[in-house]
C-alpha cells in the first residue's frame, strides 16, 4: 500500500489495485450499503451517521425473541440477561476507547452524558469558575455549557472561554489553547474540547492538553463524538478525567443509539463527588433491597441512572463485535490512506478546476474526515452529488464533509467520488 501520495494515480484501475491488496475489503460486505440505480451509493457521511452492519438484526431479534418467550423474566433468563446486558458492550467499548473496563459505561445519550459528568466535575468557585472549550464546537456542547455556568449562577459571556482560529484560518492553532490555559490558569475550573472538531475535522492533542490542564489545576473532559471508533484513544493513559461519546456515527449503532462515558479510575472511589444518582448507579449486591441510601458503584457506572435500553444496546453489541474483531489499529492504517487518497484525488481536480476546493481539515491532525469549502458553489453542489449516488455530508454556511470510512468504504468510493465532483464542477 502507498505511504505516499506521489505514488497515488487518480484512475479507477489504481483504486481497484487498492482495494485488492486491503487487508480490510471483506468487510464492507458485512455492512448494508445504500443503492442508487441499482449500485451501491459512495457513502461518505459515517461520521454522521454509519452504516447497519448485517448482524444487528438478529441481535435485536434475539432480544425480541427472549421479550415474547420470557417477559421479565428475560432480565435472568434470556440469552443475554438483561439485568446486566450492559456489561457486553463494556471491555469491549473499553478497548476502542483505550480504557479500563470499569472506566467505561454504555448509558444514555450523549449531552445527558455529559451534563450528568458536569455535575460532578464542574464544581465552580468564586475564584475558579471559567470553561475553556473551542469556538464552534457542537452547538449542543455550547448549549451544555452555558447552561452549567448559568445553573450555577456564573455569566457566559465572562465564564466560558472560547479559543478561535486566527484571522485567515479555519483551524485552531494548538499554541492558543496552550497560551490560554496557562493565562487563565487560577481561574480555569474545567477544560470541555471536542477531540475532533465536528466542522473542520481537527484532531486536537487530547493528550498534551490534559497534561496542561492538570498542571493548571483544571479538571479536563472531551467529548468524543467524532473521535471514538475513528481515532487511536489512549483515555486510561492520557489521565483524561471524563469523556462521552454517542455510538452512531462512527460506531454503528443506529439512529439516536446508546452512548458512552469514561471517568478515569483515580475518581471511583471519591467520596466528595457530587453526582446525580439513580438506582443502576447502586451497588449490584444490594440494589434489588432497595433501600432509600444511595450507595455508589466504585466503577464508572456510578454515573448510570437507569436500566440499559436493551434494543439499543443490541445493535451496539452488533457493531462492537466487528470493531474487537478488526482492532483500532488496522482501522487507523487504513484510515490515513483513504483520507490520503481523497487528498490526492481533490487536489488533482484542483489542477483541473481553478483551485475552486479548498481542504480546511488539517493534513496530519485528522481522522477519517475531510471537509472541503467549494468556492462559488453552495449547497446546490452538495444536493447535485446526493443525486449523483454520492451521500456527503453538508455543514453550514458551506462545508461539504467527506468521512472515508475504513470499515466500509473502499478506494474505488474515493474514485468515485473525485469522479462525479469534477463533473458536476
Amino acid at each position: 500500500m502507498p505511504n505516499t501520495t506521489t505514488l497515488f494515480q487518480n484512475t479507477a484501475a489504481f483504486a481497484k489495485q487498492l482495494d485488492d491488496i486491503d487487508d480490510l475489503k471483506n468487510y464492507r460486505n458485512q455492512f448494508y450499503i445504500p443503492q442508487h440505480n441499482g449500485n451501491d451509493m459512495v457513502y461518505f457521511t459515517g461520521n454522521s451517521l454509519g452504516l447497519q452492519p448485517k448482524i444487528t438484526k438478529s441481535y435485536i431479534e434475539q432480544e425480541l425473541n427472549d421479550w415474547a418467550k420470557y417477559g421479565v423474566e428475560g432480565h435472568f433468563l434470556a440469552q443475554n440477561p438483561w439485568l446486566s446486558y450492559h456489561e457486553l458492550l463494556t471491555h469491549k467499548m473499553a478497548k476502542v476507547v483505550g480504557a479500563l473496563p470499569s472506566e467505561t459505561v454504555m448509558m444514555n445519550q450523549l449531552t445527558v452524558n455529559l451534563h450528568l459528568l458536569m455535575v460532578s466535575f464542574y464544581r465552580p468557585t468564586p475564584q475558579r469558575y471559567k470553561i475553556l472549550c473551542e469556538a464552534k464546537a457542537f452547538p449542543s456542547d455550547q448549549y451544555a455549557l452555558q447552561s452549567q455556568v448559568k445553573f450555577h449562577n456564573f455569566n457566559v459571556e465572562d465564564a466560558i472561554i472560547e479559543i478561535t482560529p486566527r484571522e485567515g484560518e479555519h483551524c485552531i492553532n494548538e499554541v492558543d489553547i496552550f497560551e490560554a490555559i496557562e493565562k487563565y490558569k487560577d481561574e480555569l475550573a474545567l477544560i470541555m474540547i471536542g477531540g475532533v472538531n465536528y466542522f473542520s475535522g481537527q484532531v486536537f492533542d487530547m493528550k498534551a492538553i490534559t497534561e496542561a490542564g492538570h498542571k493548571a489545576g483544571a479538571v479536563v473532559g472531551f467529548d468524543l463524538a467524532h473521535a471514538a471508533g475513528n481515532l487511536d484513544l489512549q483515555l486510561h493513559d492520557w489521565k483524561v478525567d471524563f469523556a462521552a461519546w454517542c455510538s452512531y456515527k462512527y460506531l454503528n449503532s443506529g439512529p439516536g443509539s446508546v452512548a458512552g462515558a469514561f471517568v478515569h479510575e483515580t475518581h471511583h472511589k471519591s467520596t466528595n463527588l457530587p453526582l446525580f444518582a439513580g438506582w443502576w448507579g447502586h451497588d449490584k449486591k444490594t440494589r434489588f433491597l432497595m433501600d432509600k441510601t444511595f450507595v455508589p458503584i466504585e466503577s464508572a457506572e456510578r454515573w448510570q441512572l437507569s436500566n440499559a435500553p436493551i434494543l439499543s444496546m443490541a445493535a451496539c453489541h452488533a457493531s462492537l463485535t466487528i470493531f474487537n474483531e478488526v482492532g483500532m489499529e488496522n482501522l487507523n492504517k487504513k484510515s490515513k490512506q483513504l483520507t490520503d487518497y481523497l487528498q490526492f484525488v481533490i487536489d488533482e481536480i484542483n489542477k483541473q478546476k481553478n483551485n475552486c476546493l479548498q481542504i480546511i481539515t488539517p493534513l496530519q491532525n485528522r481522522g477519517c474526515q475531510i471537509s472541503i469549502v467549494a468556492n462559488g458553489y453552495g449547497k446546490e453542489l452538495y444536493n447535485k452529488l446526493i443525486a449523483n449516488g454520492v451521500i456527503p455530508d453538508w455543514r453550514e454556511p458551506n462545508v461539504i464533509r467527506c468521512a472515508p470510512v475504513p470499515l466500509y468504504n473502499s478506494f474505488l468510493d474515493v474514485y468515485r467520488f473525485g469522479s462525479v465532483l469534477s463533473e458536476l464542477l
